[in-house]
């Protein structure tokens, strides 16, 4: 049996006008941070229920009553997404899988995985980015330069994995919650979630 890893959450404190901007209009800066904390909550859920041997929130922002127990929270570092990934990383020793905030349909399963079988996995997003990516030996290098929040993402991570000789397997692809269409899909796919309860809240705000 493998050794147990590290879950990573890499995310911002959930305030309106700092997360989930693209979800306004037709969401108010304070529904989308609504929405944003809900996604969160599931997301640290998920990872409180996965097998781990220590679960770490990489925050930009202080935490507040959505945070469960058996959290770790460290501040990101200063930096591009490429460096503040790297850094989370670089907190590691032994394997570590990292996810960020976007996909509340995240399940403890999902982050159930074998670094035995494979020296890094790879959970690609639909929208061209990856939502986890874990490493068996955690290397800032394999992260930093690579271009984030492109369509080219995911594609340009999983070469770089690739190139350096790791045995890499793929997660399954979800979807990002970045808009009021992905929101809506993603709620569907995860009926039971906090985040599907409160899109719903939401919207029947919007709709009055």
């Amino acid at each position: 049996m493998s050794t147990l890893p590290t879950l990573l959450v890499i995310a911002k404190e959930p305030r309106p006008g700092r997360v989930k901007t693209r979800l306004t209009p037709p969401f108010t800066p304070e529904q989308a941070a609504d929405l944003a904390e809900a996604a969160l909550t599931d997301t640290l859920g998920a990872v409180a229920a996965a097998p781990a041997t220590r679960r770490v929130l990489v925050l930009d922002g202080a935490p507040g009553p959505w945070l469960p127990p058996g959290f770790e929270v460290v501040p990101q570092v200063a930096g591009g997404l490429d460096e503040r990934l790297a850094a989370a990383f670089a907190g590691c020793e032994g394997p570590a899988l990292l996810v960020g905030m976007d996909t509340p349909q995240l399940t403890p399963a999902l982050l159930t995985v074998d670094f035995d079988a494979a020296d890094a996995w790879f959970g690609p997003a639909l929208d061209g980015g990856f939502w986890a990516l874990g490493l068996a030996a955690p290397d800032p290098a394999l992260l930093r330069g690579v271009p984030m929040s492109t369509p080219h993402t995911g594609a340009v991570q999983r070469e770089r994995l690739v190139a350096a000789g790791l045995r890499v397997r793929d997660l399954p692809a979800l979807r990002d919650v970045d808009t009021a269409a992905d929101a809506q899909a993603v709620a569907r796919s995860a009926p039971h979630s906090v985040f599907a309860r409160r899109l719903a809240d939401c919207t029947g705000v919007v709709r009055r």
